[in-house]
């Protein structure tokens, strides 16, 4: 459904008591130079649209519907993650939940009722009492004392063992029990998820209603694509190496350096050329494939004696090869590049991109979890 000309917004009645206006669909064809980005998508373009109408057109049908919803939604996806993770992981060794149930929301309640046994064998510890004094009441259940004396030093540490509901056993220091390991890696990679996700979401929405709107919200785009990348980074780079504090400056202020670069080459111009789009998918591909050297590295100092570490390694290599094929699909263009006009408004090469994308973040989320179940009993 090509179009002479640009002019997509016009007044559709002469009548002056009763004006109508009416924006079209326009094809590739008639799009202006800064517009046209993949020409095996034909019609269904929106150009030059009012700012109104161009939000508005979040509700209708056009070649750009489903990429603003999916990354809209998934914005909404790690928004809940965040409220969730932030209710039933506790931050300070206490927690509402008492019931487990299956893994994921199991595994993350499962956590919170641990948290709250180490810290009621800490409390036991504070008597200066082993494990084995404290008393079983007749169904089983460990009294354990809900109080310190005033007097009781909290420098003394004995290690305790924890029975998990696997029938496993944990040893963990008391003086550490009662506190689980800080959050606040993981949430800075929710919030840059969601970044990501609601600046890309906008990007596709109001992109088409003027040149400037498209410079701006196009490095918006690339700005939140980084800060995704650098943010994965924080609970790999800061729980791995959390023993090591020189590793944990040193791999994230990397990335954070390569993510600042990368914005700042976004700025030019040029840079989003259409002829440049193996170029832009190879940089922020670099980016994210970086990731490999700290996991290798984690991999080599606890590959063989932490589950956690390599647990993650699994979710972390999941991500990657979900944003490995998202990025091949976007680079590739396809499958448009095989049936032009075909994948206009549903399953184009974008589109799929962004579901890798939501994948692979979801499976670094996983990872995250895996990094706090790790080190909320294995610290150093």
């Amino acid at each position: 459904m090509a179009a002479s000309s640009c002019i997509a917004c016009n007044n559709g009645s002469t009548d002056e008591k009763e004006e109508k206006r009416k924006c079209d669909l326009v094809g590739y064809e008639a799009l202006p130079e800064w517009l046209k980005d993949n020409e095996f998508i034909h019609g269904y373009y929106r150009c030059e649209w009012p700012m109104k109408e161009t939000v508005l057109s979040i509700f209708s049908i056009h070649n750009e519907t489903l990429n603003v919803w999916s990354h809209l939604l998934g914005f909404l996806l790690f928004l809940c993650l965040a409220i969730f993770t932030a209710m039933v992981i506790p931050r300070n060794g206490s927690s509402r939940s008492s019931n487990s149930a299956a893994y994921q929301l199991g595994d993350l309640v499962e956590m919170a009722n641990m948290t709250v046994a180490l810290r009621h064998e800490a409390l036991a510890a504070c008597f200066l009492l082993p494990p084995s004094a404290a008393a079983l009441s007749e169904d089983g259940q460990q009294q354990i004392p809900t109080s310190c004396p005033p007097n009781t030093s909290s420098s003394h540490h004995h290690a305790i063992q924890i029975q998990s509901s696997t029938g496993t056993a944990a040893t963990v220091d008391a003086g550490t029990a009662a506190d689980p390991i800080t959050r606040w890696p993981l949430f800075a990679y929710l919030v840059g998820a969601m970044v990501c996700l609601l600046t890309s979401s906008v990007c596709h929405l109001i992109l088409c209603h003027s040149e400037r709107t498209a410079y701006v919200t196009l490095r918006l785009d690339y700005a939140g694509i980084a800060a995704l990348i650098v943010t994965s980074f924080y609970p790999l780079a800061y729980y791995s190496f959390l023993c090591n504090p020189a590793l944990q400056r040193l791999y994230m202020g990397s990335i954070t350096a390569l993510g600042a670069a990368a914005v700042t080459a976004s700025l030019v111009p040029a840079f989003q050329a259409p002829e440049l789009r193996p170029l832009r998918a190879a940089l922020f591909s670099c980016m994210g494939a970086s990731g490999a050297v700290p996991i290798a590295h984690k991999l080599l100092l606890y590959g063989g004696t932490a589950p956690g570490a390599v647990a993650s390694a699994g979710y972390e290599a999941l991500m990657g090869v979900l944003y490995g094929l998202g990025v091949a699909v976007y680079a590739a263009r396809v499958p448009e590049r095989w049936a032009p006009g075909r994948f206009d408004l549903v399953g184009h090469s974008h589109q799929l991109f962004h579901l890798f994308v939501i994948a692979g973040a979801y499976a670094h989320y996983h990872a995250g979890v895996e990094y706090l179940k790790w080190r909320d009993v294995d610290k150093c």
